[in-house]
């Protein structure tokens, strides 16, 4: 993923600039919340957002904990300014350019409290979604918090008809090992402990997990 080619937050379907419109469709307001309260963000932690989009779940993390530090990671400088823009009277919210496998080079390493992601790696394909993974995992100091929110395994035949839409704009080659529930063991080889899928919620184009685990103490 260090390439400069990436996959844009809408896939194929639409421009980036209709995102926060697709978002409100798939329940962004039920489930970012929750990656809000797994994050469990403390004054004083540097909260990490990679692929933040358009700012919405950085300035959530912001707003629950106002003496904590958010930085948003983005590869899209159009979708970075869409964020620059919502946040601009935010004090405590940076964004970054740069990509998912290069969290070292842009944030530094064990320098994050908690790292969360949302909606990212099923757009990936796997080695692109280990490599994150793994760079999540070097980013993170001991102890920290890993969250993420992405579709995960599809459960029942209404959902994985439902999720068609997004493998018709994302691919169906990156979008199915998300849709055969890979992500749990991908994040524990990467090296993370306690992998919970904490919450799951239905929406129009497929169930999306919220998916909670740990860096081990050294």
């Amino acid at each position: 993923m260090s390439e400069t080619s990436f996959t844009p937050a809408l896939g194929r379907l639409l421009p980036s600039r209709f995102f926060d419109v697709v978002a409100a469709l798939v329940r962004e307001k039920v489930w970012r919340p929750m990656v809000v309260r797994s994050a469990a963000a403390g004054p004083g932690d540097l909260v990490v957002d990679v692929g933040c989009g358009t700012g919405t779940l950085a300035l959530l993390l912001h707003e629950a904990e106002p003496a904590a530090w958010v930085i948003g990671v983005d590869p899209d400088p159009e979708i970075l300014a869409r964020a620059q823009h919502k946040a601009a009277d935010s004090v405590g919210v940076e964004w970054r350019q740069g990509m998912g496998d290069e969290l070292v080079e842009v944030v530094g390493a064990g320098a994050a409290d908690v790292v969360v992601s949302s909606l990212v790696l099923h757009q990936c394909p796997l080695p692109v979604k280990r490599a994150i993974l793994a760079a999540m995992y070097d980013v993170l100091r001991p102890g920290g918090r890993l969250v993420i929110a992405d579709y995960g395994l599809q459960r029942t035949w209404a959902m994985r008809l439902a999720f068609r839409i997004v493998q018709l704009a994302d691919g169906k080659a990156d979008t199915q090992p998300n849709a055969d529930g890979v992500l749990p063991s991908l994040i524990a080889r990467a090296g993370f402990e306690d992998v919970c899928e904490a919450e799951v919620v239905p929406t129009v184009t497929g169930s999306i997990s919220v998916l909670t685990a740990y860096r081990p103490m050294l």
